[in-house]
């Protein structure tokens, strides 16, 4: 059962790979994630369905529209290949419990919103309301079938922690703490709290080491200056997504 499980979240999140690839190009445009259809960013033709198969049809064209020929990056199918591999991992280490969706849902939100992150310096409203809302109401309904009620207290008050701690950050340094980290922590904070308190803590440790880690190599390498914002986004995505997979062993590892 766990091998089915983590085989159908791994083939499903490369459907959903597919389909954050279009929320990433078209939510900080303020266009509709709906419709039109997909289409060639070179010739705007719409793209057949055969010819959008996750992964597999941007290998089998070369990376290139079938009509135009145009480059197509290869960001789409690592968007693809990297959420079926991110759900695939997540459903082994949540098999067996009712928050294996709240967590799917998670992921897919925290992948979309870092590569947004990543190109306009944003973390849209239009993604992190509806994901915080979407992921509370999954716990909610875990906690109710399996009689976890504790565990959603637990979820509630992380969440609550890590909002009122980043806000504090925001006030005192609004530069180097933007509100949109402020809105998506306590959502990161409620997902890592369901786990455990600590894992609260372990998740947005390893956030602010991995920025560390990142921006002096960016600086030593001068790609960045000192004054040059770097996103915080895709390292909270990050601390959170390594909490929550390998967050067990590190914190008996420490313990020891």
């Amino acid at each position: 059962m766990t091998a089915l499980i983590v085989v159908a979240s791994a083939l499903l999140g490369l459907a959903i790979g597919s389909f954050l690839n279009v929320v990433i190009w078209r939510v900080p445009r303020h266009e509709s994630v709906v419709s039109p259809p997909s289409h060639c960013p070179g010739c705007d033709a719409e793209i057949a369905p055969y010819d959008n198969i996750p992964v597999l049809s941007w290998l089998i064209l070369r990376g290139r529209c079938r009509r135009c020929g145009v480059h197509i990056s290869a960001r789409y199918p690592l968007v693809e290949a990297g959420t079926g591999a991110v759900w695939a991992l997540l459903a082994l280490r949540f098999h067996d419990s009712w928050a294996l969706g709240a967590y799917l849902v998670l992921a897919a939100g925290l992948i979309a919103l870092s590569l947004i992150d990543l190109d306009t310096f944003l973390l849209p409203n239009r993604i992190v309301y509806p994901l915080t809302i979407a992921v509370v109401v999954l716990f909610g309904v875990a906690a109710v079938i399996g009689d976890d009620g504790s565990a959603l207290v637990r979820a509630l008050i992380g969440g609550a922690s890590a909002f009122a701690v980043f806000l504090l950050l925001h006030l005192v340094s609004p530069r180097g703490m933007g509100f949109g980290d402020v809105k998506l922590s306590f959502v990161l904070g409620v997902s890592l709290g369901w786990v455990s308190g600590p894992t609260v803590f372990l998740g947005f440790f390893l956030a602010f080491l991995l920025g560390s880690v990142v921006g002096i190599l960016l600086i030593v390498t001068k790609v960045r200056s000192r004054r040059d914002h770097v996103p915080f986004g895709p390292f909270l995505a990050a601390g959170t997504l390594l909490a929550l997979l390998a967050g067990e062993p590190l914190l008996r590892a420490v313990g020891r």
